[in-house]
């Protein structure tokens, strides 16, 4: 069934690509095409990346643009072992080589660090809106504890904007107008301001119509950001930054999946959305007391999205003949406001969070044969926030999260030379981290609609000492070869629920081995990684039972620790500049995962028996109220959620050369996924099928005049391929989410 999915798309795809390379093309030089050097700081200091002993993909501003990412959602289909789930409202749920959580309340964290501008962002609300005047892009893959510390158990995903340049004045101006009527603007303005100041402004502007026939999975973005640098000598820097997003539109849709229990519901691929008369038709059907009575109340189109985020930052970088100090202080504001029925009912959040952090540390200098960074990271976030949950009559659940956390860490790693190709690799970092919470929760029903407020209080201490250890050896002049052995931790926390309500850390050991290689003349680039995942302790998101008074028991998204996971594979990424007008890119991962240990409680507000892939069996070791009951569902031995077992990207584009100043491109790109599950339900509705995507698009540009015209077409087929999937609690419907259908548009740029 998967071949037969794939099998169109990807002769689509492989037939583009072959009529392309089959072009004929001017005569050239080949010994001047190379692949370009590229420049990243995952290690927290500047490298090449082909020298850096770790797995890392550099995604380029032109990548970017050309793939139509705007948020991070989009990064997905540039990183094959990234997925990335848009959640209720701005909530976003990051998966690396199956380990991640998505969870749509206040008390969500990711496992994956989000850094934007160097700075670290605990919020899942907060990484959208940044997509814009880039540098590039890096996503590290695997346990980032020693030199990122806090929430890194799977990796981190670095977004590093343009600094300002002093060499000049510059702009760029872009416009952008598509289907589903897409309209976006961009601009960029920079410019010295002395002979040791610069300044750098640039914004975005985003407006477009829903993919969902409700007109949910709409995109209203504005988006600014500032920044000055001063450099008044060869050893003193300073960046100042500040940016601001507005988020707004109706937010993210969800279409009732057609299985056992709504055999008739709309296709999935007209993209009915939940809120349309059909789809509430079919809960009529199935569910006509609980629906006409009011007792459960289905999708509305009223959804919203209102949030607001800004944050400002100061680097200072000053270099010492022994090496560079770095001292990195930030604030952050975000206000997330939003009304969602991607779930099937109705979530409210509101939520104010401010987060103040200051990171320092010092990098030696690079001629010695001991290398090191050192430094400290100190991280406070305050979280006020109303999440309110309508069910109908039958059940609402509110609580106010009141939550402060206080993370502080001391961290260093070094590089000491054995030889003058073999080197040895060490870090560790200690963590302590403080989270209090005074939480007011209820549970209100028809039969109930005002009970008090119970408060649901807590102070818990985390603590983790972290660490890494690795050999690098150069096998050549362009070949490094590295094995490591590195952990990573992300801490406790709480969800809403009076009695019992915490959960405890995470953990995750790695075990890597890899190379880095460049051959022909730096025309071919070939890494490759084995990789081996302990994982301890995982924490999950889910829409579970949580105790609001003895015995009474609501439903709210929750976080428990399941058990243990083994994930192995490989991965391989290969450039290759065939001439100076033709480039090759291969990315593929495989993966085996399986949960060794996965077991946790679910409720069942009627009290049937839960619809799942997993063992279900009856709970009686809590007192609950009737008719609801608890059960233990176990899911031990199924693969980890959003880890399919095989991952493919290819790309590849040829330009026609015009004339000394014209150039025409065409690329195309293609996406290829084994199948995989959304939702730890493991529910057949929750399957995403094997499947292929393919991009394209055309380009006419003139870069000694600075303007570009680009003409795209992405999903070329048309593919529905889910991007969130949950279970809507009471009725045990599913709800999906879709990664966009076919979209298609003109881009244009002038710069100076």
């Amino acid at each position: 069934m998967e071949e037969a999915r794939m099998r169109t798309p990807l002769l689509l795809s492989t037939a583009i690509l072959t009529a392309v390379a089959a072009v004929p093309v001017q005569a050239q030089s080949p010994d001047t095409a190379t692949l370009e050097e590229i420049v990243v700081t995952a290690q927290r200091r500047s490298e090449n990346l082909q020298k850096v002993a770790v797995a890392v993909s550099a995604v380029s501003a032109d990548d970017l643009v050309t793939a139509g990412v705007t948020d991070t959602a989009g990064l997905t289909k540039l990183v094959p072992a990234l997925v990335v789930q848009p959640g209720g409202g701005s909530n976003t749920g990051f998966y690396l080589r199956g380990v991640g959580t998505l969870g749509p309340n206040s008390f969500s964290e990711n496992a994956i660090a989000f850094n934007y501008g160097g700075v670290y962002i605990g919020r899942p609300t907060a990484p959208v809106g940044t997509f814009f005047d880039l540098q590039r892009v890096e996503v590290l893959k695997g346990p980032q504890g020693t030199l990122y510390g806090r929430n890194a158990t799977g990796g981190a995903v670095n977004v590093i904007p343009n600094r300002p340049d002093a060499s000049g004045t510059a702009g760029e101006a872009g416009l952008e107008i598509g289907n589903y009527n897409l309209r976006k603007a961009t601009g960029m303005f920079n410019a010295p301001v002395s002979d040791t100041l610069s300044l750098r402004v640039a914004g975005q502007v985003v407006d477009r119509d829903g993919y969902m026939s409700d007109g949910y999975d709409d995109e209203e973005g504005q988006a600014a950001r500032a920044s000055l640098l001063w450099e008044p000598d060869d050893r003193l820097s300073l960046l100042l930054s500040g940016d601001y997003f507005h988020q707004g539109g109706k937010g993210t849709g969800g279409v009732l999946v057609p299985g056992t229990l709504t055999p008739t519901a709309p296709a999935v691929k007209d993209r009915i959305g939940g809120s349309e008369a059909v789809s509430i038709a079919e809960l009529r059907t199935r569910f006509p007391a609980l629906i006409n009575s009011g007792l459960v109340v289905p999708p509305r189109n009223d959804g919203f999205n209102d949030s607001t985020f800004w944050g400002v930052t100061a680097t200072l970088d000053y270099q010492f003949d022994a090496g560079t100090l770095t001292v990195l202080p930030a604030y952050r504001d975000s206000r997330p406001d939003f009304v969602f029925y991607s779930v099937g009912f109705q979530g409210t959040i509101q939520e104010v969070s401010k987060q103040s952090s200051v990171e320092v540390r010092f990098a030696s200098a690079e001629d010695n044969p001991f290398r090191y960074v050192v430094g400290g990271f100190w991280f406070r976030d305050e979280v006020n926030a109303f999440n309110n949950f309508f069910q109908g009559g039958l059940s609402t659940t509110t609580f106010r999260p009141n939550q402060e956390t206080v993370s502080k860490a001391v961290f260093g790693q070094g590089t000491y030379d054995l030889a003058p190709a073999l080197r040895l690799v060490a870090g560790v970092r200690y963590t302590h981290e403080n989270k209090q919470q005074t939480t007011p929760v209820r549970q209100s029903s028809a039969a109930n609609p005002n009970p008090a407020f119970l408060i649901a209080t807590g102070d818990e201490d985390f603590s983790s000492v972290t660490w890494k250890g690795g050999i690098e050896f150069d096998a050549g002049p362009q070949s490094l070869l590295y094995a490591n052995v590195a952990t990573g931790f992300k801490a406790g926390g709480f969800y809403p629920a009076v009695v019992k309500n915490s959960f405890d850390p995470e953990e995750l050991t790695a075990y890597t081995i890899g190379s880095k290689n460049r051959f022909l003349d730096n025309r071919l680039q070939l890494n490759a990684e084995a990789f081996w995942w302990d994982y301890k302790d995982q924490q999950i998101g889910y829409i579970g039972p949580v105790e609001v008074r003895p015995g009474v028991y609501g439903q709210a998204a929750v976080t428990a620790n399941v058990g243990q996971a083994r994930m192995y594979g490989m991965e391989v990424e290969a450039q290759f500049l065939a001439t100076r007008n033709d480039e090759f890119g291969i990315n593929l991962q495989y993966m085996d995962t399986k949960y060794k240990s996965f077991v946790y409680t679910a409720i069942s507000a009627g009290g049937a028996p839960l619809p799942s892939g997993c063992r279900v069996t009856p709970n009686s070791s809590l007192p609950v109220a009737a008719p609801a009951r608890l059960f233990t569902v176990d899911c031990s031995g199924k693969s980890a959620v959003n880890a399919p077992k095989w991952s493919l990207n290819l790309s590849y584009s040829h330009t026609f050369e015009l004339s000394a100043d014209l150039d025409l491109v065409l690329g195309a790109r293609s996406r290829i996924e084994s199948g995989r599950f959304l939702s730890i339900d493991y529910r057949p509705e929750q399957y995403q099928d094997g499947y292929m995507t393919a991009d394209a698009w055309l380009t006419l540009e003139a870069p000694g005049q600075g303007w570009s015209v680009t003409g795209y077409v992405n999903n070329l087929t048309d593919e529905d391929v889910y991007s969130t999937s949950i279970t809507r609690p009471i009725l045990n419907v599913v709800y999906n989410g879709l990664r966009p259908p076919r979209t298609y548009g003109l881009r244009g740029s002038v710069s100076f």
